[in-house]
């Protein structure tokens, strides 16, 4: 179904309708998960197992024998997990329904001799037998940090589980205990041991072997995460690069965005002739692409294919990043995906860049400002700055990153001074100090990356926090004014999120939903710095190319936003090493053209 395209005023149109999900793996899931809440409430809440809801729930899959109560709650919580890998289309996850659901029919029929329990367990395996074909999905790049976030989850969700287990029999308690003797009861009873709390009758069997049963599965899946056959998440290999830098040299002037293409953190596609790539990276199941396909434009639909064969193969959620006008009608066409409109990138054209007239008054004081405090400004290639210098840069990039973790996929390179990137560009700020400081007289640093033989895109922006104020603006200005020496007519500065949003929401006549839209990201931008970077980049006064997000869904967005927060460093799930154990770590530069850090608001 067609539809309309992304306009230069900020309005997307919808070129088609995605595809819709496959009908049978959601309808197989939903039953599971169904059947597996169903199992756990039968385990844990005794009136549960005495309503009319349980004359069905006892017959379930996993509800037998005299250790009903912890065969149900295993049942349940394996029901559960299966339900996420099956929506999913998983090969693994089908295997494992498959082996499940026919055991516990035999089960219900040997222990209960319940024809009823047969006809539930046959009713969810028909189909998965009828559609194996659906579930073809392979696996997930993955490591051992999945044991670990395992174990974690699963022993805070069997702890929960297991005060709610202990609680609901508070009428058959010996005496009164403690909250802290509940949970107390809860950890023993996880690694198999009496706890504390003591019941009448029976009751204290069932609530051990429930305990028990929660503890063993949390012991199983992390066993079974921890020594699985690792597949780590795809690196782009020599090779790899070798090919997508030749299609650089070629075509890399179409976007400012081809350069970061080489981050080593992305894997590539490549079309059947080779002459075009799409890289990406997958983050929790999401398929993240970033800008436009590289090479040749005839090539692309080739490379997009194969983007999108690997994704179904996987079972993966397609998505682009930050892709333009042109790269969002090629996607949307080819694809049948949906685009929307992400913000603007700032270019400026350096013929038409001046500090004179009114609108750079604020920028050509602070330049004279800084200049006149004894600072001085250095803008080279990569590969004219020598090893010891570089070698400090590195370490002062990582010292002075504002945060913990690295910030930066679909606009950072991940690296400065790589032996392979002579044509980058460093524009470095200096000041003699009377005690020069363990980097010397370095106080600020940028970083471009080339975009073709004539443009330059921004990567990083960095300084010493003890400096002046405006290093970040004489750094841009220093650039911008040696760019023609350095054979430069454009430079790309910052992205800058809904960006239209907020310039047409502060205008007078700007009606209700846009201001209220416009006072949202301005609340947002406490933590993601969306309107200072907007007004950081206007500084400039750049023209403003939008940028796009390709996805499949209007319900996949919410997905699509979390895993884009986490390739860009602001959603960090893994456990990082101690700052000090990294302070002496070849540097990955943080994202300053994407979404730079805390030094813009400082600035």
């Amino acid at each position: 179904m067609s539809g309309g395209v992304p306009s230069r005023s900020g309005r997307v149109r919808r070129i088609v309708r995605g595809p819709r999900p496959e009908v049978v793996p959601t309808l197989v899931a939903r039953a599971c998960a169904l059947v597996g809440l169903l199992d756990i409430a039968a385990g844990v809440f005794p009136r549960f197992r005495h309503s009319r809801m349980h004359t069905m729930a006892e017959v379930l899959p996993g509800a037998l024998g005299p250790f009903a109560a912890a065969l149900s709650l295993s049942a349940g919580v394996l029901l559960l997990l299966l339900a996420h890998g099956l929506r999913r289309r998983k090969r693994r996850a089908w295997r494992a329904a498959v082996a499940l659901l026919p055991a516990g029919a035999v089960a219900q029929f040997a222990y209960r001799h319940s024809v009823i329990g047969v006809v539930i367990s046959a009713a969810l395996l028909a189909p998965l037998l009828m559609h194996r074909d659906e579930f073809r999905a392979l696996p997930d790049p993955r490591s051992r940090w999945r044991a670990l976030a395992n174990f974690v989850l699963m022993g805070a969700g069997s702890l929960v589980l297991g005060l709610v287990i202990v609680s609901v029999h508070s009428k058959r308690m010996v005496g009164d205990p403690s909250l802290a003797d509940r949970i107390s009861h809860v950890l023993y009873g996880l690694f198999g041991f009496e706890g504390p709390v003591d019941y009448e009758g029976s009751t204290s069997w069932t609530v051990a072997f429930s305990l028990g049963a929660l503890g063993l599965l949390t012991a199983v899946t992390t066993i079974y995460l921890a020594f699985r056959p690792e597949h780590p998440a795809a690196r782009l290999t020599p090779e790899d690069e070798t090919q997508l830098r030749a299609l650089l040299e070629k075509h890399g002037r179409r976007d400012s965005l081809g350069h970061f293409a080489l981050r080593r953190d992305k894997a590539v596609v490549f079309s059947p002739s080779g002459k075009a790539a799409v890289t990406y990276r997958v983050v929790s199941g999401v398929m993240l692409a970033s800008g436009d396909p590289i090479g040749d434009v005839e090539a692309w639909p080739g490379a997009i294919e194969r983007f999108m064969d690997e994704a179904k193969a996987h079972s993966w959620t397609p998505a682009v990043m930050g892709c333009s006008e042109t790269g969002g009608e090629v996607w949307t066409r080819e694809t049948g995906l949906d685009a929307l409109e992400l913000g603007d990138e700032a270019v400026v054209d350096v013929a038409d860049f001046s500090l004179a007239g009114r609108a750079m008054r604020n920028v050509r004081q602070m330049v004279k400002r800084i200049e006149r405090a004894g600072y001085e400004t250095r803008v080279r290639r990569v590969r004219d700055v020598s090893e010891g210098e570089l070698e400090r840069i590195r370490l002062a990039s990582e010292a002075w990153r504002g945060t913990d973790t690295e910030r930066g996929f679909s606009m950072a390179l991940g690296r400065i001074g790589d032996p392979e990137d002579g044509d980058c560009f460093i524009a470095t700020a200096h000041k003699a100090d009377e005690q020069p400081g363990e980097y010397g007289d370095l106080k600020a640093i940028l970083h471009f990356v080339p975009w073709g033989t004539d443009g330059m895109s921004l990567d990083l922006m960095r300084r010493d926090r003890a400096a002046d104020p405006g290093m970040n603006e004489l750094l841009i200005v220093a650039s911008l004014q040696a760019a023609p020496k350095l054979g430069i007519t454009r430079v790309s500065l910052n992205f800058a999120m809904f960006r239209a949003a907020l310039a047409r929401g502060e205008k007078i006549g700007a009606g209700p939903v846009l201001r209220a839209w416009r006072g949202l990201l301005v609340f947002l931008s406490r933590w993601f710095q969306i309107e200072s970077l907007y007004k950081f980049n206007a500084k400039f006064q750049p023209r403003w190319e939008p940028r796009f997000v390709v996805y499949r869904a209007s319900g996949d967005l919410p997905r699509i936003g979390f895993a884009a927060m986490q390739a860009e460093g602001f959603v960090n799930l893994a456990l990082p090493l101690p700052r000090f154990l990294r302070r002496r770590r070849a540097v990955a530069p943080a994202c300053a053209h994407g979404l730079a850090e805390r030094d813009v608001r400082a600035a």
